[in-house]
């Protein structure tokens, strides 16, 4: 009997390629958001792919892998530790509600877990900055949280029936 708690090498590889996948897109697509230290980039839509097909488990090692990883080539080393935790709790809580379960549960998933990543990259700047940056970013953040749903939905329907995950 297989430990359920184990990756097989395929469930890693397929982890591997996504977290890859995700920090290219994002380090591609990047716009810089002026009067912050962030940019809108599609990072959410790769954690929120691999939360949809992969559960709660690969959304957060893809989510804090991607996260710390784009920070960390990106120039922004002071993120990379907050965004292992914000964008791996994001990609567990869209793994949570989101994986195998009706469409509605899923979009509701993807929300709460834009709303998780937009709390927690106030409170980041917050720490970091100042509670008047954190709040500046909040407008982008969602916007980012949005388009990464959206995008990352859509695909990971498409995807669904052509890739044999287990």
């Amino acid at each position: 009997m297989q430990n359920p708690n184990r990756m097989t090498t395929k469930e890693l590889v397929l982890v591997a390629m996504i977290t890859a996948a995700t920090v290219v897109i994002a380090r591609i697509f990047i716009i810089p958001v002026p009067m912050t230290h962030g940019n809108i980039n599609l990072c959410d839509a790769g954690i929120f792919i691999a939360a949809l097909l992969l559960g709660k488990r690969d959304g957060a090692i893809v989510g804090g892998l991607s996260g710390f990883l784009l920070d960390l080539i990106s120039g922004y080393s002071q993120y990379m530790l907050f965004s292992l935790i914000v964008h791996g709790l994001e990609g567990w809580v869209a793994g949570y509600f989101g994986y195998q379960t009706k469409r509605s549960t899923q979009i509701m998933g993807l929300a709460i877990a834009t709303i998780v990543m937009v709390a927690g990259y106030f409170v980041t700047d917050s720490i970091l900055y100042k509670i008047p940056v954190g709040a500046l970013g909040v407008p982008m953040n969602l916007v980012q949280g949005i388009v990464g749903a959206i995008v990352g939905y859509l695909m990971s329907y498409g995807l669904k029936n052509r890739i044999n995950i287990r």
